[in-house]
């Protein structure tokens, strides 16, 4: 239940990207405009709020804030189905963000106490499976609706959807049993002062969000870069992506946990040290396929530096739930996700757009193209950081 909700939550989040077009034709916007509603308008109030309603969950019910932040995201989703302009949509996507703000740093706490260590990067790889599968599912689903019908039908229908599957998540997912004394022990305000003093903790969720900038940036954009570069139509660029998101990124992520909890039992630092290895080997796996001429060939390429983008969900997510006692951890991965989601989200769609709206006059309908290649400094960035987190992780790692 908790991977579907999580599918949801990137179905909601991704078909943006596929309905780019359309929308841009309908409302008359600019790239930098569908930056500004793929990225800030999204992850302003979802990176910000998600501390404060961990620390609810922390506090109160994990299973509770979880239903009720899936309802109100699904609700502002197909919201997004009935704006005429460029405020109303980007108010429906604020609200997508406060509804969604709830639902990640709760599951990953409930998984951490489901779950034994030995087992929790394997189990946390699966939950993560929500985003590719998502993005996959919202990339197919809403390219072919908008396609059939049109891009409002599409947000309306994958809202819906998620409005009704809510109720049934919190009938099925029960609250596990927390130790009564937990939190007298320690208390939920030492959590921030605990991770500010951890530097494994800031190597790894600066590199997490360096990553995110591009892979954001990439999840948003590349439905137009097939469009534009490669002459696809909205139903082929669906089936393109939808394809390298499943088979990449679920390759991807269970390999990232498997690995993960192999590797990282005899060593903790390689909960850090295999992300570092996996972005800096996708650098020129993606020049490369950006760069193909060929449909198949591009297609083939992406795959491999797909999944290699997202080894570093399982590892890095694990060793974040192990920095802190295990009362802390809602609010552990929300302080985590807030700097991995308000710089990857807010930043990296926003400056690829700008990117590219600041090339045309030079490189016409390449110029989302150069700017793609251009980013890919953010995955060198990320491995380095990464890198340096190993020595630090295996100081600040608490059973």
């Amino acid at each position: 239940m908790l991977l579907i909700v999580y599918t949801f939550n990137f179905v909601d989040r991704q078909i943006l990207g596929i309905l780019a077009g359309p929308i841009k034709a309908e409302l008359g916007l600019s790239d930098t405009q569908l930056g500004v509603l793929g990225g800030i308008a999204f992850a302003a109030l979802y990176s910000t709020l998600a501390v404060p309603l961990a620390l609810l969950a922390d506090r109160t019910s994990r299973t509770w804030v979880i239903t009720g932040s899936l309802a109100v995201w699904s609700g502002f989703t197909a919201l997004c189905g009935m704006a005429t302009g460029f405020w109303q949509l980007f108010l429906a996507r604020l609200g997508v963000g406060v509804g969604e703000a709830g639902g990640v740093a709760p599951s990953y706490a409930l998984i951490a106490d489901y779950f034994p260590p030995r087992e929790r990067a394997r189990a946390l790889a699966v939950y993560s499976l929500g985003i590719p599968l998502g993005a996959a599912l919202g990339v197919m689903f809403g390219g072919y609706i908008a396609a059939r019908v049109d891009w409002r039908a599409a947000f309306i229908a994958v809202g819906l959807a998620g409005v009704l599957i809510a109720p049934l998540f919190r009938l099925i997912v029960r609250e596990p049993a927390r130790a009564p004394k937990s939190s007298q022990t320690t208390p939920l305000k030492a959590v921030f002062p605990m991770l500010a003093r951890k530097r494994s903790f800031w190597l790894m969720a600066l590199g997490a969000a360096s990553s995110s900038m591009l892979g954001y940036g990439f999840a948003f954009w590349f439905p137009q870069l097939l469009q534009r570069s490669f002459a696809l139509d909205l139903v082929q660029t669906s089936q393109f992506y939808g394809g390298v998101l499943l088979l990449g990124g679920v390759a991807g992520v269970l390999g990232g946990g498997m690995i993960g909890d192999r590797l990282g039992a005899r060593d903790r630092g390689r909960f850090a040290s295999i992300p570092a290895l996996a972005f800096l080997l996708a650098v020129p796996l993606f020049a490369a396929g950006i760069l193909s001429g060929s449909v198949a060939l591009a297609f083939a390429l992406f795959i491999i530096p797909q999944a290699l983008a997202y080894v570093w969900l399982g590892p890095v997510i694990t060793a974040v739930q192990h920095l802190v006692p295990a009362e802390m951890r809602a609010t552990a991965s929300a302080s985590f996700l807030l700097i991995n989601n308000l710089v990857g989200i807010g930043g990296g769609t926003f400056v690829l757009g700008a990117l590219s709206d600041g090339l045309t006059a030079s490189y016409g309908d390449d110029a989302l193209k150069i700017s793609m290649l251009i980013a890919l400094v953010f995955y060198l960035i990320a491995a380095l950081l990464m890198a340096l987190a190993a020595e630090p992780l295996r100081a600040d790692w608490v059973d």
